[in-house]
């Protein structure tokens, strides 16, 4: 089982190689350019007490991230957020991903949110069943919003009530 933490500066480089798989090979993100060191400090330093980042650590190594982040700049959304979970693929189907999911959303209670929101590229059935099996529910499809891969690709809008 993995322990969770919340993110370091030490954890940038797991979290940076982590995102950039996901970037070179999935729809998982809609991010094209591979991220440096540089521009994750500056993502990290971004995020706050109620958009916290937080790692999965497996045998002393980051298995996994995730992240919660405003989901609109605007106030009247300031108890709306949505979150990110990114697992290293030698980690992926092991428990992971709903570790860092249940623990993103014990944390967005905590910190006074109403409602997550998951947006999930068609075709990623495994971040569909992650969701879904959190208590998600799907409620709305945005059709072909974004080119990834030489393709245009439909993003799935997924909301947990809390």
């Amino acid at each position: 089982m993995a322990s969770l933490r919340p993110a370091t500066q030490a954890d940038l480089a797991a979290i940076t190689a982590i995102y950039n798989e996901a970037i070179r090979n999935t729809t998982a993100t809609f991010d094209t350019e591979e991220k440096s060191l540089d521009d994750r400090r500056a993502w990290l330093a971004g995020h706050g007490p109620r958009h916290p980042v937080i790692v999965a650590e497996q045998a002393g190594a980051v298995a996994g991230w995730g992240c919660l982040s405003p989901w609109s700049d605007r106030c009247a959304y300031a108890d709306t957020c949505e979150d990110s979970v990114y697992v290293d693929a030698s980690s992926r189907g092991r428990g992971v991903g709903a570790a860092l999911l249940a623990e993103l959303l014990r944390l967005a209670r905590q910190n006074g949110m109403h409602t997550v929101i998951a947006r999930i590229a068609d075709g990623n059935p495994a971040s569909e069943k992650l969701h879904c099996s959190a208590g998600f529910e799907r409620v709305g499809v945005m059709r072909e919003v974004g080119r990834k891969f030489g393709r245009l690709i439909g993003v799935q809008i997924w909301q947990r009530m809390l």
